[in-house]
Parts: structure tokens; sequence; C-alpha cells
């Protein structure tokens, strides 16, 4: 099967699309699939890899985010889908990538299905947070109704719409918008391991954030966006460590970053790194802290939370969004989400359990988290049934 994925969120220094559709490109190439990836970029090229490519589309720059690009013009776009005459067309833009797709006439060898992947759902993460003050939730959905309207008239034109998991799944069917199968992600399991942990890893971290091995280590790893909500995260870590010993690291960059690093100054405890690309090291220190922390509860899901578990690391979560699924009390403390003083009460709920039985429970959860090879073959083998029905159709 011949797949090519239009994906306008795809960055060589991005989160977890780029993490998604790397490895989802040498899944398929094991299995006997094409994975060619259009995406955005600086200038015209072509990176090639085994089982597929990344072409780089020459685009402009996202306006308060220069890590990504954004698709404008149909032709270039339209021409690459010719030439490589896939079986599948993915997108997973509602902007101007999905109309450009949508619009592609198709090669006449055969029509392409179209599908939308919804990764993402910009009423939970842009709409309520920007008015949150104004509106009530309810209230901002049916403001925004008219979004729904929007994504409708261009997925009747998809022949399958499909989410990254139950959460995304279950808001958009509550506002009417088609979904036709849920493909719940999963993570490349062979890299995280509760083993992977690393005690004089964890004591280096703490030094870095002038603690002790007595205290208690925090992780928080994504972009530097608003929707990720990094600044209540730092209110909460500090307003808790007025009582209890604990310290953070946060793993990420983008937009907000000279904001958050502003916004840590001199804490004592809390230190900011830039993202760290080699998967090893990266499974090292989430196996080796005492815990991950997360604030976004737009995200539909949570796959950085779920490769924290997999690590055997116990998790601080909202309990709204996709990591809200993750939050067994046996293992995780839930904080209402958005509310600073709950999450610094689930922090402090958190240091004061038994450690040796938090890691215990999220050990034995680690070997549940469902991986990226399963995730691939359930999405292929949707499309084998998609294309079927429309060949007797």
């Amino acid at each position: 099967m011949r797949i090519v994925d239009v994906n306008e969120f795809y960055s060589p220094t991005g989160g977890g699309v780029r993490t998604y559709v790397d490895r989802k490109m040498s899944i398929l190439a094991a299995m006997g699939h094409d994975l060619t990836v259009i995406a955005p970029g600086r200038e015209d090229r072509v990176e090639e890899r085994e089982g597929g490519r990344i072409v780089y589309v020459a685009s402009p720059g996202m306006p308060f985010d220069r890590n990504y690009g954004l698709f404008w013009h149909a032709a270039p776009i339209h021409a690459l889908l010719d030439r490589y005459d896939p079986d599948v067309v993915e997108n997973c833009s509602p902007w101007r990538p999905a109309w450009i797709v949508a619009n592609w006439a198709g090669t006449g060898r055969r029509r392409a299905i179209r599908s939308f992947f919804v990764h993402n759902d910009n009423v939970e993460a842009y709409a309520k947070r920007w008015f949150r003050g104004v509106a009530s939730p309810a209230g901002i959905e049916r403001a925004f109704a008219w979004y729904d309207r929007y994504q409708m008239r261009f997925l009747d034109r998809f022949d399958t719409v499909v989410t990254n998991g139950p959460a995304m799944t279950e808001r958009l069917r509550a506002r009417g918008v088609r979904v036709d199968a849920t493909m719940t992600l999963g993570i490349e399991r062979r890299h995280f391991s509760p083993a992977l942990r690393d005690a004089a890893l964890r004591a280096t971290l703490l030094a870095m954030c002038d603690l002790p091995t007595t205290a208690h280590l925090l992780l928080g790893i994504g972009r530097h966006h608003p929707e990720k909500r990094w600044p209540l995260v730092i209110d909460a870590v500090e307003r808790a460590g007025a009582t209890v010993p604990v310290g953070l690291i946060l793993l990420g960059q983008g937009m907000a970053t000279r904001a958050l690093a502003r916004r840590i100054g001199n804490s004592p405890h809390i230190r900011l790194f830039r993202p760290t690309y080699d998967r090893a090291r990266l499974a090292a220190i989430m196996a080796s802290v005492d815990g991950y922390i997360h604030a976004s509860d737009a995200e539909p899901f949570g796959l950085v939370g779920y490769e924290a578990l997999a690590s055997g690391a116990p998790l601080i979560v909202p309990d709204a969004g996709g990591m809200a699924a993750l939050a067994d009390p046996r293992y995780a403390e839930r904080y209402r989400a958005r509310d600073t003083l709950s999450c610094a009460a689930a922090i402090e709920r958190f240091v004061a359990r038994d450690p040796v039985a938090l890691r215990a429970a999220a050990a034995t959860a680690a070997a549940a988290v469902r991986s990226d090879e399963d995730h691939a073959r359930a999405l292929i083998a949707h499309y084998d049934q998609v294309i079927a029905a429309r060949a007797t159709a």
C-alpha cells in the first residue's frame, strides 16, 4: 500500500507529530508499505528514508512558531500526489491542506481514498483557553458551533475520518462531527522500560535542581506552547516546594520558551532544558525521575504520558483530556484541570505516598501500554476495509 500524508504539522524540530510520523514510516516499511510525507519546509527538498521519504515543499513559516510552516498553494502538492500515485492520502490539518486534499482530482489510475486523521481539537486547545473567563465551556462550544459545521463540510469529501483515541472520538461525536473509526495511538515500546532507572542519573538531575537524593524529582516534556499550560505546572511545583522537597525539569522548546525562562528566573529547584531527540537518553531520563507531570487538558491523547508510564514513572495529570484516561489511582494523582492550587495539592499527595509502591504499580501498568505496531496494524486494516468497501459499492 502506498500512503501519502499531507502533513502541515510535521517539522524536524516538532514534537508528538514528528515522533509519530517518523516511527510510523519505519513500522509501515517493515510491513511492506510505503509512506511519503509532504511537509512544509524552507526549501523544496526530499529526504529519502528506509521505507519512505519526507518531501518538503517551500512554504511560509507559521507567524508565532517558526518550527512549523503553512501550506497555501495547491499546485505543488497536487503535482506530488500525481507523482506518488497513492492508495491512501492522509491529512490532519483542518485548514488549507484539508481543501487541497479534498480538491485533488486523482491520477486516473484509481481514485485514492482520502483519510482525515484528527490529532487535535481546536475548540479545546484554543477557543476554550482564550475565552475561559468570558463564558462557560458549554457556552464556548455553542459559540464555536460554526467550526464544527465548517469541519463537516470538508469531511464530507473524505472517505474516512479517524481519531487518535477515545477522548477525541467522544468530543467530536458529542458535537455532531462525523467519526468513522478510533485508531488509538501507541508508543515505541522497545525504547521504554522501568529497568532503565539509573540512580546516578537521578542524583545528577536532582543536583542540577540543587536538591539532595532524598527529594522528589518531577519531569515535564512537551512543546512550549500556551495549550501545554507549563506556567501552571511551574506555579504548582513552587507552591508545593514550599512544604515538600520537590524539583522539576522541563524538556522542550517553542514559541513560549523565552517567557518560560523568564518565569522560572532564579527558581532554585526548576530547570529548563532543550528537548532530546536521543530516544535512549530520553527513556533513561523518564525511568529515572520520580514522576511525570502534565497540565494540558486539550490534548486528546497523551503520547508522552504513555511513554512515561511505560518507563515506570508514576503520573500527576489533570482530570480532563487524553491524559486523564491514564490516571489510575494506584500510580497516579489527578487534579482539577487548569487549577494551580489543585495541582499543588496533587503534588503534595504524590510526595506523601510510598514511592516504592507507586513505582511498582506503574511498572505493572507499563507492560500493558499499547505499542505503535499495534496502532499501525489496526490503521492499515481499516484502510483495507475502506478500499474494499468502495470497490464493491
